[in-house]
C-alpha cells in the first residue's frame, strides 16, 4: 500500500509541471496587401476596393493566402496571429471569412504606428508588392504611384522596408513574406535568412499599375505559403530584429509632373520641386514627419 502511494505521489509530481507551465506567448503581426497576391496583375481591374470589376476575386484570393499563412504559423508554434488589413484604407478583409484562430486589425483611422509594439514575436507579409520601379516587379509602388522613390539613410526602401524597420524599432524580427519575386528579393536584401513564398513573377517592368507575368495557381500558392509560414515560425529563434542606427534622413522623390510638399515641419527641407528631405534622431518620428509607415 505504501509502495502504491509513493508511485501515485511521484506521478503527480512529474505530471504537475506540464499543466502548471503555460506556453510562452508567440504573437505574430501579419501585414497584408493586395498587389502581391497570386493572380493579380492589374491595379485598376483588380485592386480598387468595390470599384474594380474583379475586386471580389482579389478579396477571395487574399483571404485564401492569409488563412494559409495563419494555418502555417499556428502549426509552427504561434500562439496568436493579428492580421492587419493595410490595403487601400483597410477595406479588404472580413471577419466572416478569416481563420477563426486569427484576429483582424482594420479601420480607416489606424494609428500611425499601425498598432505595432514589443508584445509581438514576429512580423510577416502576405500579398506584398515591391517598391516603386523595382525591376520585374508586379504593380510596384512605394505608398503612392506618384512617388519615384524613397530612400532612408541613403538606402532605397518601399513599404516592405518601412514595416521591417518599424518592427525592428520595437525589437520584433521579420521572418517571412509572400508576394512576387521582386518583393521577396527586397525583403532578403534586408533579412537574408527570411522565408519567402514566391507566388508570381513579372515578365516586364510595371507601367502605371499594369503588369504582365506568371502566377502559381491559387491552390499551389496557398500550399507554398502555409509551408513557408510554418517553417519561418519554427525557425523564430534564428531571427534578429532589423535595426537602423541614427541619426536619420528620409528622402522622398516624386515622379516628373508631381510637386513635393512644402517643408513646413521641423527637420524638413525641400531640395527642389520634386524632392523633400526629413531628418531626425528618432526613427519613428522621422518617418512620421513624412506621414506614414
Amino acid at each position: 500500500m505504501k509502495s502504491l502511494r509513493r508511485m501515485l505521489l511521484l506521478s503527480a509530481v512529474l505530471i504537475l509541471p506540464a499543466y502548471s507551465q503555460a506556453p510562452a506567448s508567440r504573437k505574430v503581426y501579419m501585414v497584408t496587401d493586395a498587389e502581391g497576391v497570386d493572380g493579380v496583375f492589374n491595379w485598376k481591374e483588380q485592386c480598387r476596393p468595390f470599384e474594380s470589376p474583379r475586386w471580389a476575386e482579389t478579396v477571395k484570393l487574399l483571404t485564401g493566402e492569409v488563412n494559409a499563412a495563419v494555418d502555417g504559423l499556428m502549426a509552427g508554434g504561434a500562439t496568436e496571429v493579428v492580421v492587419a488589413d493595410l490595403h487601400d484604407s483597410s477595406r479588404t478583409l472580413s471577419t466572416l471569412d478569416l481563420d477563426p484562430r486569427a484576429k483582424l486589425m482594420q479601420g480607416s483611422t489606424l494609428p500611425p504606428k499601425l498598432g505595432m509594439d514589443s508584445s509581438y514575436s514576429a512580423l510577416i507579409f502576405v500579398g506584398q508588392h515591391a517598391m516603386g520601379s523595382a525591376p520585374g516587379g508586379v504593380i510596384t509602388h512605394s505608398g503612392s504611384f506618384v512617388i519615384d522613390y524613397i530612400s532612408f539613410n541613403n538606402k532605397k526602401v518601399g513599404e516592405i522596408g518601412t514595416r521591417v524597420m518599424l518592427a525592428g524599432y520595437y525589437g520584433v524580427p521579420t521572418i517571412m513574406l509572400a508576394g512576387d519575386v521582386a518583393a521577396c528579393k527586397e525583403l532578403r536584401d534586408l533579412v537574408p535568412q527570411a522565408e519567402c513564398a514566391e507566388v508570381k513573377y513579372g515578365l516586364s517592368d510595371d507601367t502605371n499599375g499594369t503588369s504582365s507575368g506568371v502566377s502559381l495557381s491559387h491552390a499551389a500558392a496557398c500550399k507554398l505559403i502555409r509551408e513557408k509560414a510554418q517553417r519561418a515560425m519554427s525557425r523564430l529563434s534564428e531571427f534578429k530584429p532589423y535595426r537602423v542606427a541614427g541619426p536619420y534622413e528620409l528622402k522622398v522623390v516624386f515622379k516628373k509632373g508631381y510637386q513635393a510638399p512644402q517643408a513646413t515641419k521641423p527637420g524638413s527641407q525641400r531640395i527642389d520641386d520634386r524632392t523633400i528631405i526629413y531628418r531626425g534622431d528618432d526613427l519613428i518620428e522621422t518617418w512620421l514627419k513624412w506621414g506614414w509607415l
